[in-house]
């Protein structure tokens, strides 16, 4: 397109830091990234979702062009709370740069990113006149306001809003920070399920003195958790780590030393590959939990569980082919294909078109003095401009 002046990627993520954009407000970031995608030529649609007990959600769309493929970027402006400011070495919503490093709440996770593909986006179209078809396809950010929080309002809803509008996604890449060490190191291109669990165990209260008189509840849920730990969930598979089961907190809110508890809980958290699902792992818990009440002479428990996403895998093929070739020849360093890690908004995502992951180096997301390298904010730029090349050549 003519007269196209591609934003310069890090004087864009400062202004998205300076955006106060904690989880679920909007904080400017949203209006400031519709200003600078208007300017390149997109069409921007802004998506406010809200359901009862939850807080309004503000998102962005944005499409430039109406042809196929459709290339997506994903991403969200929310980030979580900074703790204390008096704990980072700078002010977290200044977006300083310190020894050649950006340091801000959301510098990698994942305002950088964001900054980057529109930065991409600008440079590819600064390269090309007429119409925006003229690359042989569309450009599209689904951008939420909701990752950091209940993913209830945001890349879920909007999502839905575009089948409801016939809008097709054809790939997306999701900006989130996969990177260990350095930037190239790793490509996700799925991700574990998570599984959380809330075991209560009921029994009966009475003196330690007198144990025939009571009912320990705190050592049937030793022994059901016992059995929960006793083998390894699987050996895990091609793609995938094994899935781990990790016990988070017991308690029997039983202060005194000579009382026998009556009711003890315990809150686990299982991330699961592909050789489970949500459903296959309640049944597993469900039955193991049985046999070890019937072993003890029976008892009452109850088992709470909530499956905030199940694992997935966009198996290596075009769009992370295209990915880490533009990588490789950006960097020199080839990326591993992923699977590690926690859930983002790609677990929504890969229902609707092939999905995988790429942004900044990860190691202070959500931490104090979050940082971004001021030179990798560049050379993301570069790696995002050619992925687009390379999928619209």
């Amino acid at each position: 397109m003519a007269n196209v002046v591609a934003p310069d990627p890090l004087d864009l993520t400062q202004r998205l830091i300076r955006c106060p954009s904690v989880t679920p407000a909007e904080g400017g970031a949203l209006d400031l990234l519709q200003s600078e995608l208007e300017a390149l030529g997109f069409a921007c649609t802004r998506l406010v979702f809200e359901e009862e007990g939850t807080a309004p959600v503000d998102n962005l769309y944005a499409r430039l062009g109406t042809a196929q493929p459709n290339f997506c970027f994903a991403g969200h402006t929310d980030v979580v709370p900074p703790g204390d400011p008096a704990d980072w070495s700078t002010d977290p919503f200044e977006s300083q740069i310190v020894e050649g490093e950006l340091i801000g709440r959301g510098a990698s996770d994942m305002k950088g990113a964001i900054a980057a593909f529109v930065a991409a986006a600008g440079r590819f179209l600064a390269g090309r006149s007429g119409t925006p078809a003229g690359f042989g396809g569309s450009i599209s950010l689904l951008i939420t306001g909701d990752e950091e929080g209940p993913s209830i309002n945001g890349t879920r809803k909007v999502l839905g809003w575009l089948a409801g509008q016939g809008e097709t996604l054809d790939a997306c890449l999701v900006g989130e920070p996969t990177n260990p060490d350095a930037l190239g190191d790793m490509v996700k291109i799925g991700r574990r399920g998570s599984l959380t669990g809330t075991l209560t165990v009921f029994g009966k209260q009475g003196h330690t003195a007198y144990p025939h008189l009571a009912d320990n509840a705190a050592h049937r849920l030793v022994r059901m958790l016992g059995a929960l730990i006793a083998e390894p969930l699987d050996q895990g598979t091609e793609h995938f780590q094994p899935s781990t089961l990790q016990i988070s907190t017991i308690d029997v809110g039983n202060p005194a030393s000579n009382v026998v508890p009556g009711k003890a809980t315990a809150a686990f958290n299982i991330r699961f590959n592909d050789s489970h699902s949500g459903a296959s792992l309640e049944r597993w818990l469900r039955t193991t939990l049985d046999g070890v009440a019937a072993e003890s002479g029976g008892g009452r428990y109850e088992l709470a569980v909530r499956v905030s996403g199940e694992s997935f895998l966009t198996p290596p093929g075009p769009l992370s082919e295209t990915l880490a070739g533009a990588i490789e020849a950006v960097t020199g360093r080839r990326p591993e294909l992923s699977t590690t890690g926690g859930t983002s908004d790609a677990r929504f995502i890969k229902d609707h078109c092939p999905v995988a992951e790429f942004g900044l180096v990860g190691k202070t997301m959500h931490q104090v003095d979050e940082r971004a390298a001021v030179a990798d904010l560049e050379t993301l730029t570069r790696i995002y401009a050619k992925a687009l090349e390379d999928y619209f050549g």
